[in-house]
């Protein structure tokens, strides 16, 4: 005899009320806590609450210290204007301070030096830092803590985010602690950056040179990558638990996660700080934080006072003054090394609550609850099989065939994603969702869905009338996937991955309610097993959301600057593995409703109807000013030597380096040159020439020379052409042959040096590290200056197995480059500019482009 079990299911209308449960969850509650920040304290207020952090005063400075315009170092505006504005800014705190309690020295730090950054030796000449030292009277110890944080700026930006917004709030911090009575064991020395933009100069300036640097024990480094919004702690330590534990008692809006400091630190995030020369080179543990709201406008003209929110100023200064009190006066600083050992896990629950424990710890949680969910299946499928009469063999072979269903749909839904992703890159229309992130939900979020349901929605319909109820078999479809995440898990675990913690919180909370439903007996029922079911998923569902929403605000923008890897990639990657654990418990209830199939159908329709939109107008990724194209144009002129200096010119041109830095180059093609003058010029051969004759800028424009190119045009000013002079040529030995070189030209040149004929670089006047690490050749050196403009001066020595020099020694490249004082900017170059579509940013300035073979 065949028995029949009930599978009624409830009526395909309640669905789309279901799904917007769901969906107003996250609108209603997620995205407003993402983005809840406190009241802005007024001047008004410190009368009434005074030692507080008054929001309003700081925003008064940043709106005078944005007026100066954009801060490049070498220009007026950051070695002359910016100096004396933060020096009077802290003159006028030390005159309120109390004298009585604090020993206040200032220090205008001139510094020179050079050092390997990335693979590029980044060497500045007469660079400033402006650094203030707070000591308490009758200190007994020389310890120190840093603030850290930049004024300098892009250019063409004022900087008022990034980050004239941190200096502000270390000048509000630095008046509160000295005005009241606040008490401190331990020096604090702010350091105001002057060169991080450069990149990273200031901070290697100061700690390898400034006296105060060698009593500093820890840093807290301050920067954004956006305009505003709450900052998040991306870093901490290295292997300095202490420093987590700290944070997480004293900060009043928490936003923090393990997993943001495992992306950044394996490369995910396109960005480097002054954290990383602190940690390199000064080998001190700290906190790196940083705000990311309004990506879009980072590194722009639109980085405005005006759009950065009135809030953030108390959000971030509130954080800091009290993190500073507490850091000044923690016992570890003394000795930071006895507390080195270890890692933390943390994460902050919604800013509403901050967690975190040691990496031990979390090993012992995660193993912890990976047994629990085992121990919870068997103890369900054992007492499944004594309430419906099937044998315990049967139901563990109706488990697995679910599993495979399980991972068949999983493995369904990232196919498509990533299916989706490789063709809109392909087809060139990717970053569809770049001004417009709702493009994300049709596609990557529908398909995942779908790829997930229809499979177990086509198996449980041509199971209608035998098997399992219903409500079972959709249990053990849900216990086959909270036993997938668990394996996952344990793998993560075994390769000491903090981040596995995230998936312990879904397996966590699922069988939760699988214990819920097992002491009360609703598993039992057809439906009343949803409700605590339901219940326990509202928590993971809002933090996994809450993650999603974070990454989109902070990955989103960064697309916008990356052109080497697909951004569909990392989009659709990511989506799909926080559909995988916000949304397993969730999709396979789709079956409980009648037509469930042709509801899970309709997410795949949605996403068919947006991969058409992302070939239509109306996913267009750019918007003016709010979600901008970036690109770079150089008004070069170039010269191509044979030899040396006093040789023949090869070939000479002038016109307009354009280097578009994301993944759709040429947007703006036919704008530019149908219907106008203008032509792209034919590739210098790359093998000929260094960096195929471009004027390259930054380390970072060697990513996108590929969808670089040249525009024929005037001359420009030649004032500012580097010049190249041999000093001297010796020799020691006939296979060694040492070249004495000066070079003078404006205040940031890119200098590229190639070995040729089998030669080799032994020995140069720079650090030796990419000598002794082997970088591969040509070497790049960054130079610049900012207040001494005289000529760098310095030596290469070569060697060679054969006596025989013929044929040349290495070949040389200039590129400088005059990146402020637009002044100079000719009116053909205007011209050339303003064919640019509005929702185009282009950075522009004078360039050269010289090379020799010597």
């Amino acid at each position: 005899m065949k028995i029949i079990y009930n599978r009624s299911k409830i009526g395909w209308y309640w669905a789309p009320l279901f799904v917007s449960c769901w969906f107003l969850l996250f609108y209603l509650v997620v995205i407003p806590s993402f983005h809840r920040m406190p009241q802005l304290k007024t001047l008004e207020d410190e009368r009434q609450q005074p030692g507080q952090f008054i929001g309003e005063r700081a925003e008064n400075t940043l709106l005078r210290l944005s007026k100066i315009g954009p801060k490049v170092v070498g220009s007026a505006a950051n070695e002359q204007v910016a100096v004396q504005f933060l020096l009077s800014e802290i003159g006028d705190i030390i005159d309120d301070a109390r004298t009585d309690l604090y020993d206040i020295e200032k220090d205008v730090q001139v510094a020179s030096g050079n050092y390997l950054l990335w693979s590029m030796v980044n060497v500045y000449q007469s660079i400033q830092n402006v650094v203030v030292k707070l000591s308490p009277k009758n200190a007994t110890s020389e310890a120190a803590l840093l603030i850290n944080s930049h004024f300098d700026s892009v250019p063409g930006s004022s900087g008022a985010g990034d980050a004239g917004m941190m200096c502000v709030i270390m000048l509000e911090v630095l008046r509160v602690i000295t005005k009241y009575e606040t008490p401190l064991t331990y020096s604090v020395v702010f350091l105001f950056n002057g060169a991080e933009e450069n990149p990273l100069q200031g901070s290697h300036a100061f700690i390898t040179q400034h006296p105060w640097a060698q009593n500093i024990k820890a840093v807290i480094n301050l920067d954004s990558a956006g305009s505003g919004g709450r900052e998040i702690l991306f870093q901490s330590g290295p292997d300095h638990p202490w420093l987590m534990k700290y944070y997480g008692k004293n900060i009043v809006h928490p936003f923090a996660s393990t997993i943001g400091e495992e992306l950044f630190q394996n490369g995910f995030v396109p960005s480097e700080t002054d954290y990383r020369v602190f940690r390199d080179y000064g080998h001190i543990p700290g906190l790196d934080m940083a705000q990311s709201l309004n990506g879009y406008v980072y590194h722009t003209k639109y980085d405005r006072f005006n759009l950065i929110p009135r809030r953030t100023y108390q959000l971030t200064g509130e954080n800091i003054l009290a993190l500073v009190k507490a850091l000044a006066n923690a016992e570890e600083l003394e000795n930071p090394s006895k507390y080195a050992e270890g890692h933390m896990i943390f994460f902050d629950m919604m800013g509403w609550f901050f967690v975190y424990y040691p990496e031990t710890t979390g090993i012992i949680i995660n193993i912890t609850v990976c047994v629990l969910v085992c121990v919870t299946i068997v103890l369900y499928i054992w007492m499944m099989s004594s309430s419906t009469g099937m044998f315990r063999r049967r139901i563990w072979a109706k488990f697995g065939i679910l599993a495979a269903l399980q991972l068949a749909g999983v493995a369904l839904g990232i196919g498509l994603v990533i299916s989706i992703a490789l063709f809109l890159d392909a087809v060139n229309i990717p970053m569809s969702w770049f001004s417009q992130n709702w493009m994300l939900f049709g596609l990557y979020f529908c398909p995942m869905i779908f790829g997930m349901g229809i499979v177990p929605a086509i198996y449980f319909s041509r199971t209608k009338e035998h098997g399992l109820p219903l409500g079972y078999g959709i249990q053990l479809l849900m216990h086959s996937h909270c036993l997938i995440l668990t394996i996952i898990t344990a793998i993560m675990v075994s390769y000491s991955i903090r981040s596995a913690f995230v998936i312990m919180l879904c397996i966590g909370f699922y069988t939760l309610s699988v214990l819920i439903n097992l002491v009360t007996k609703a598993h039992k029922t057809n439906f009343l097993w949803l409700i605590p079911h339901c219940i326990c998923q509202v928590l993971p569902f809002m933090f996994y959301t809450y993650c999603c929403y974070a990454f989109y605000v902070v990955f989103v923008p960064m697309q916008g600057r990356e052109c080497n890897t697909n951004p569909e990639i990392l989009m659709g990657f990511f989506t799909a593995l926080m559909v995988l654990l916000f949304a397993p418990f969730l999709v396979p209830l789709f079956c409980l409703f009648r037509k469930s199939k042709t509801i899970i159908s309709m997410f795949g329709i949605c996403t068919i109807v947006f991969i058409i939109f992302a070939a239509t107008p109306i996913a267009f990724p750019y918007a003016e000013k709010t979600a901008p194209q970036r690109f770079f144009a150089v008004h070069t002129a170039r010269t191509f030597h044979n030899g040396d200096a006093a040789s023949t010119v090869s070939h000479k041109d002038s016109g307009y380096f354009v280097l578009p830095v994301d993944r759709r180059p040429h947007t703006v093609d036919d704008i530019l040159f149908e219907n106008t003058n203008f032509t792209k010029s034919e590739r210098i051969d790359c093998d000929s020439e260094l960096m195929c004759g471009f004027p390259i800028y930054s380390s970072r424009w060697l990513n996108a020379v590929d969808n670089s190119y040249f525009v024929p045009g005037p001359e420009p000013n030649r004032e500012y052409i580097p010049t190249l002079t041999i000093l001297e040529k010796s020799s020691k030995s006939a296979t060694n042959i040492k070249f004495d070189l000066e070079i003078s030209g404006p205040d940031h040149t890119s200098i590229f040096i190639l070995p040729l004929n089998d030669s080799k670089l032994v020995d140069w006047s720079f650090t030796r590290d990419p000598l002794d690490t082997n970088v591969k050749p040509p070497y790049y050196v960054y130079w610049s200056y900012a207040l001494d403009p005289k000529p760098l001066q310095f030596s290469l020595e070569f060697e060679h197995e054969n006596p025989n020099w013929s044929g040349g020694t290495f070949k040389i490249a200039l590129m400088g480059h005059r990146i402020h004082d637009d002044m100079y900017i000719t009116e053909d170059f205007r011209e050339f500019l303003a064919t640019f579509p509005p929702w185009a940013h282009v950075s522009s300035w004078l360039g050269s482009y010289n090379s020799w073979q010597l």
